[in-house]
């Protein structure tokens, strides 16, 4: 995205408010949304006028922070309940992605450790800008580390939005994709359109067009296709979870990556050391289901009929044995994942 932009999102001190990009406007129209309750934050992360996995993790540690500037509790434990209800729904509006409650439970960890009611805010407001300014450093650096697996002149197919609008900026598989033009690469990207709510297309493309690279939009079913014509080189994606034994990200993803196994093609996935939840498995992930009306309508326009059932997952999740590497902050993880979590866990590079 353009220097000239403001972030995704952020906090706006002067107003002790959050200042985002509506992304369910774009890429017809361009609005940068004031929000100053945490009820409105809430509904703006469930209609995905904010979203992608690190964003979210912003959002929700902002979302605390903003919780606990506008709070007029003077008792420091009533305070904290409050702040604890307002990290609560937040927590509970996306259940799949990790990054949000990672952040909601940054925030709330430094208000714990307040020992007055203006410490706790100055405090949440601190640890909230913190997340948003490593997100930008992490996105930098992974893609750093990504970019050397592009040859020098590429066709990489994308999925979904893994770009600035899921983070701070610069992006995750689009930061990747970024870091390798910017070394002086030669690379083209092919954008699924990717369902429900066409983030691909709406997003991706906007994104990459605005930064003058090459992107061709096509069908979602159309990737394998493409594949067996040899007019794809690399598969680069994001994640919104990774567990010991798979990869969520938005529905369509575990397609791709069996394509692109088939076909001998390289399948990537980019993503902080944030959204790794080694703790679980695949089998534990509760996997996010949308309205029924983001697929049997198109704006006003109803496209299946009445009383047919619909299932509209927004995520899937693509096995360990699928993913070729993992591209993190800390370096490129590569089977077997078993020991590259271990280091994760110990915090060490790679």
């Amino acid at each position: 995205m353009p220097e000239r932009e403001p972030y995704t999102i952020a906090w706006e001190e002067e107003t002790g408010s959050i200042v985002y990009i509506d992304q369910t406007l774009l890429p017809g129209q361009y609005r940068v949304v004031r929000c100053t309750t945490v009820e409105d934050l809430a509904r703006a992360i469930r209609r995905l006028e904010v979203r992608g996995a690190p964003a979210l993790g912003i959002a929700g540690a902002m979302g605390v922070a903003l919780a606990a500037v506008r709070s007029t509790e003077p008792d420091l434990d009533r305070f904290r309940e409050g702040v604890g209800r307002a990290a609560d729904l937040l927590r509970g509006t996306r259940p799949t992605a990790v990054n949000l409650a990672w952040g909601i439970d940054r925030v709330v960890r430094k208000v714990a450790m307040a020992a007055s009611v203006a410490e706790a805010k100055a405090l949440a407001i601190a640890e909230a800008n913190a997340v948003a300014e490593e997100d930008e450093l992490t996105c930098r650096r992974l893609g750093t580390f990504g970019e050397e697996l592009f040859p020098a002149r590429c066709t990489a197919l994308t999925h979904c939005n893994a770009g600035a609008l899921a983070c701070r900026c610069w992006g995750t598989a689009l930061g990747v994709i970024r870091s390798a033009v910017a070394a002086g690469k030669d690379v083209r990207v092919i954008a699924c359109e990717t369902r429900p709510l066409n983030q691909g297309s709406r997003l991706t493309c906007w994104e990459l067009a605005r930064d003058g690279i090459d992107v061709t939009l096509i069908p979602d079913s159309s990737a394998a296709y493409l594949m067996r014509k040899g007019a794809i080189d690399l598969v680069i994606v994001g994640a919104d979870r990774i567990t010991k034994d798979a990869v969520f990200n938005k529905i369509g993803t575990y397609m791709h990556a069996v394509a692109a196994r088939h076909h001998g093609i390289p399948f990537y996935v980019a993503a902080p050391v944030s959204t790794f939840d080694l703790a679980r498995t695949e089998k534990e992930i509760t996997v996010e289901e949308r309205d029924r009306t983001e697929l049997a309508y198109c704006g006003d326009r109803q496209l299946a009929p009445d009383g047919v059932a619909v299932l509209n997952y927004a995520f899937d999740a693509t096995p360990l044995d699928l993913v070729d590497a993992i591209i993190t902050e800390i370096g490129v993880l590569r089977p077997p994942y078993a020991e590259s979590f271990r280091l994760i866990r110990k915090g060490e590079e790679v």
